[in-house]
């Protein structure tokens, strides 16, 4: 088996790539900086809670590095013969990154440069690096009345932070070509992300906090939006096949394909907990699209890529992990 280095690897996404690499017999090469746009007083502590069942693992090997850190990172990871790459350390959401903007810039260009030029420098065994972006990249798509494609325009991005990311997916396009062409680079433009360790800015955990202590939450336009709710087992089967199975430099939208009202994904977690969220209705603002909608033809097609969990078994997973775990988590 393989030496696979994923970054984030203390993540919502990053430690559920890590369980499912070690679980198939791979030696997992972990990085993770414990940062967060989110106030929060013990986030050593809830990272550490996130990879808690894989920490003795043999085959797990942690180190906490800032990926902005050129040097440090390269001396971390030259002594692994590193074959993979599942690079997720970024900052992540939207309305948050017009806050602090420059952090978004320098983790998620900046960060994953320095990626790139160790592959270039010193990880000369790195044979396929998968990198993770967002489908905010396609802006706001509300007119297209179709699932999007990834040959849809990424022109027109609606905050810093998906400007990050398609300014990382043009990087990549960049160092595949400086590297002949020979390496695998594969971008997944992931949709709407939701499941157990979900960070507590995400709807999701907001919904669930909401249901939980009665504190109000903000649904915008009367929850008539549409989101592609991914549930993080699907995407993590994504990403491990754009690992092993993907072709040169390939983008590749995963998401679920069926679009979900916002009124009823509250509606079907108010099922699931037998009880009420707190809601309050406010105009969307300029940064959030009416409508995301992923056409996985391509992934389905190339990658054999076939979401199994339903939004109604998605949220009573969920659910079940926040319901078990609120009155633990640090």
């Amino acid at each position: 088996m393989s030496t696979i280095l994923v970054t984030g690897a203390a993540g919502f996404i990053g430690s559920h790539v890590c369980e499912k690499l070690l679980q198939q017999g791979h030696t997992v090469v972990g990085v993770d900086a414990f940062l967060s746009h989110i106030p929060t007083k013990n986030l050593v502590a809830l990272r550490n809670y996130n990879i808690q069942s894989i920490a003795s693992h043999p085959h797990f090997f942690f180190h906490q590095v800032d990926i902005r850190d050129y040097e440090t990172l390269r001396r971390t990871l030259i002594s692994y013969d590193i074959s993979g790459i599942v690079h997720l350390a970024a900052y992540a959401g939207v309305r948050a990154s017009f806050k602090i903007p420059n952090d978004y810039l320098t983790v998620n260009i900046e960060g994953t440069l320095n990626l790139f030029r160790l592959m270039s420098n010193e990880l000369e065994t790195v044979e396929s690096i998968v990198l993770a972006s967002t489908s905010s990249v396609y802006g706001d798509n509300a007119t297209l009345q179709r699932p999007i494609i990834e040959s849809d325009s990424t022109d027109f991005p609606l905050a810093p932070y998906p400007a990050s990311k398609r300014s990382a997916e043009l990087l990549a396009y960049t160092y595949w070509n400086h590297w002949n062409k020979k390496r695998q680079v594969s971008i997944a433009r992931l949709f709407s992300v939701y499941g157990p360790r979900g960070r507590r800015d995400m709807m999701p955990y907001q919904i669930a906090d909401s249901i939980h202590t009665g504190n109000s939450i903000t649904l915008f336009d009367n929850g008539e939006m549409w989101r592609d709710w991914t549930y993080v087992e699907d995407i993590v089967s994504g990403l491990l096949l754009m690992l092993g199975k993907s072709d040169g430099y390939q983008i590749y939208n995963l998401g679920r394909g069926e679009p979900v009202r916002m009124a009823d994904f509250v509606k079907i977690l108010e099922a699931h907990s037998g009880a009420s969220a707190n809601i309050i209705s406010r105009p969307a603002p300029p940064s959030e699209p009416k409508i995301t909608f992923a056409s996985t033809e391509k992934a389905q097609r190339l990658l054999g890529y076939q979401p199994k969990i339903s939004v109604n078994e998605g949220l009573a997973k969920f659910w079940q992990w926040y319901f078990e775990r609120v009155n633990s988590l640090p």
